[in-house]
């Protein structure tokens, strides 16, 4: 299943840098791709605001 990110995004960008295949999109929240996802989790153990769950 996809990560998803929660309401609770501050939009700071960390966790684009390390996205390996480019699935997060930046916005007043970002928003990940469930299509492009893979399901790392490499995102949300950078995620300051803990704001990445696992859809």
């Amino acid at each position: 299943m996809a990560y998803v990110i929660t309401d609770d995004c501050i939009a700071c960008g960390t966790c684009i840098d390390e996205c390996p295949v480019g699935a997060i999109s930046e916005g007043d929240i970002y928003k990940i791709d469930p299509e492009a996802c893979t399901d790392c989790g490499t995102c949300a153990d950078v995620c300051p605001s803990e704001a990445i769950v696992q859809g």
